[in-house]
């Protein structure tokens, strides 16, 4: 686990700025969800034999000797937050995205922490495939939005309960005679979930199952018209994507229209973000027959890969220097004022030379300085410091509030990465 600092911070406020905006032109609301849910929510939604499950979540008993979870992932909280609220009641369709951190006690790599954190988002009542080409387009709408390149948006389907258990019987042939060339997890994924062994990324596993049968070809009209239908609009939109065979997903409730965007600046740890239709889930927990489909980016990674932008945080309107005791409580009352009017505003709160509040104004990167001494403070006038071309114009304190221009919205992050 580890902490986000100062320097670092601003680009994930930026990050989560972008998000805010572009899901909420595609119509997504934001949705706030506990960070500990009863354990049994993810036991039945990921799977019993997940890798999540058996070995990575954060599991106790309370006080009262309920089994409680850290949250693994988001869509299953979501999932239970829908069907407590009866949010379908409200409306057919409900557009959601959240973010926040997650649990899991995984082996600590490059990008991947065991408190990490997700953006992600679900579209919970429509089955329709023009609600999964949104899903995706708005993903690489995002994308562009953070100024990433170079991604590859993946496409698989994985089918449904009426196609699946065919194509998993042959699976299971396939892997039984290739056995002794797979690692101990594949060895223990062929017994509990066979689609995993697909994923597997030791290089003795990948040449093994190159020639597997592929879910793609074993799909029922159903679901072969859905994938087509997803392509086609996404065609429309001009999205680009490819069609990646082999992709599966980790959790159990995947079903038809899965998908990645992947890079080549991560490593084998290549998924900046991952989802896909979960048809399903809401019934599998409690709640209607409702489809739905979603997807979660890691913060973490999406950093890293905006480690060569620089992020800047925002920086005061105006500093204050003072000279003076008495100057210095002027300077500090004016400050409270411009900063209630939304103007950045900053000061030396110690007694420092000119020369020394200069220096500090400059590091903070101010973009004008109010000089206030005991003679201007006599005559009602400072001295207005231009940081960019060293200019100085004497202003009347009467009228300072009319020199700056408050910030278009002081309280929310509008950090810039360039």
């Amino acid at each position: 686990m580890n902490d986000i600092l100062p320097g670092e911070v601003e680009t994930w406020q930026f990050l989560e700025a972008a998000a805010r905006r572009v899901f909420s032109l595609h119509g997504f609301s934001e949705i706030r969800v506990p960070v500990v849910e009863k354990t049994e929510l993810f036991s039945r939604s990921i799977g019993e034999t997940t890798d999540i499950v058996e070995k990575e979540m954060y599991t106790f008993q309370d006080k009262g000797g309920n089994s409680l979870t850290l949250r693994p992932e988001g869509t299953a909280s979501v999932m239970r937050a829908l069907i407590e609220h009866k949010l379908y009641a409200r409306d057919p369709l409900n557009k959601l995205f959240y973010l926040g951190p997650m649990f899991r006690h995984e082996r600590p790599q490059k990008g991947r922490y065991r408190q990490f954190h997700q953006i992600g988002v679900e579209a919970v009542g429509v089955d329709h495939p023009s609600i999964d080409a949104q899903t995706l387009a708005m993903l690489s709408h995002f994308a562009d939005e953070i100024g990433l390149r170079d991604l590859d948006l993946q496409l698989n389907s994985l089918g449904c309960p009426v196609c699946r258990p065919d194509y998993r019987e042959q699976l299971l042939t396939f892997l039984q005679e290739r056995l002794d060339a797979l690692c101990d997890d594949c060895r223990r994924r062929y017994q509990t979930n066979p689609l995993r062994v697909l994923d597997c990324k030791v290089a003795g596993c990948r040449e093994a199952t190159h020639e597997a049968p592929a879910m793609l070809d074993h799909l029922c009209k159903d679901c072969d018209d859905h994938f087509s239908a997803v392509r086609s609009y996404l065609d429309g939109l001009g999205t680009s994507y490819s069609v990646n065979k082999r992709m599966v997903r980790g959790l159990d409730y995947y079903t038809k229209t899965t998908f990645e965007l992947v890079t080549g600046q991560l490593g084998a740890q290549n998924a900046v973000a991952a989802g896909g239709r979960y048809d399903g889930l809401v019934k599998q927990l409690g709640g209607p027959e409702l489809p739905g489909i979603g997807f979660a980016m890691g913060v973490e990674r999406l950093f890293l890969l905006l480690e060569g932008s620089r992020c800047e945080a925002t920086k005061p309107d105006v500093f204050l220097a003072a000279l003076g005791e008495k100057a210095r409580r002027e300077a500090f009352n004016r400050m409270h004022h411009l900063q209630r009017r939304g103007i950045r505003a900053e000061m030396e709160y110690q007694t420092k030379s000119l020369k020394a509040q200069m220096r500090r104004a400059d590091k903070l990167g101010a973009r004008f300085v109010l000089i206030l001494g005991e003679d201007e403070l006599t005559r009602g006038v400072a001295q207005l410091r231009d940081m960019a071309d060293s200019s100085q114009r004497e202003v009347e304190l009467a009228r300072l509030e009319e020199v700056f221009v408050p910030s278009p919205n002081p309280a929310a992050t509008d950090a810039t990465c360039a």
